[in-house]
């Protein structure tokens, strides 16, 4: 099972988090950014927190954006998907699993702030392949120094 990013994971997870620069301001939340790529390279659909509303989150965003099922595809988020959630009652991690998405890449570990997340186990136990790629945290955590220190 392949456990380290190729170069294109590298590319696609910098743009992810790129695009968490979009996110308006929230005390209460991260920034994430998140796009989906298939396999050849062609980005489906991107997304950021709270892009079009106060509380969705930025892998809700992207698949929401999704036509069709695409299993080869890859999401690349800047933050771990999420596994428990105070303000929908559908996490991330569920909204992957039920894409059909079976390539998950992420730069950093949702810290326990607002919630305990186990979302990559989740994730890894229902069969997909999960990806950290944590050299690029530090950027997610500039991001989001408005919440925790870089």
């Amino acid at each position: 099972m392949e456990t380290e990013p190729t170069e294109a994971d590298l590319h696609w997870l910098r743009q992810a988090i790129e695009l968490s620069r979009r996110c308006p301001p929230s005390a209460t939340a991260f920034s994430v950014g998140a796009l989906v790529v298939d396999a050849d390279g062609t980005v489906l659909s991107d997304g950021w927190s709270r892009r079009d509303d106060p509380h969705e989150h930025a892998e809700e965003a992207a698949l929401a954006g999704l036509a069709g099922v695409h299993p080869d595809a890859t999401i690349y988020s800047s933050l771990e998907p999420c596994s428990a959630r105070a303000s929908r009652p559908r996490t991330c991690t569920g909204l992957i699993l039920e894409s059909g998405l079976r390539r998950v890449v992420f730069a950093w570990r949702e810290p326990a702030i607002f919630v305990d997340c186990d979302g990559a186990e989740q994730l890894r136990e229902a069969g997909r392949t999960v990806i950290e790629v944590p050299s690029l945290a530090p950027l997610v955590r500039k991001v989001n120094s408005h919440i925790v220190a870089s």
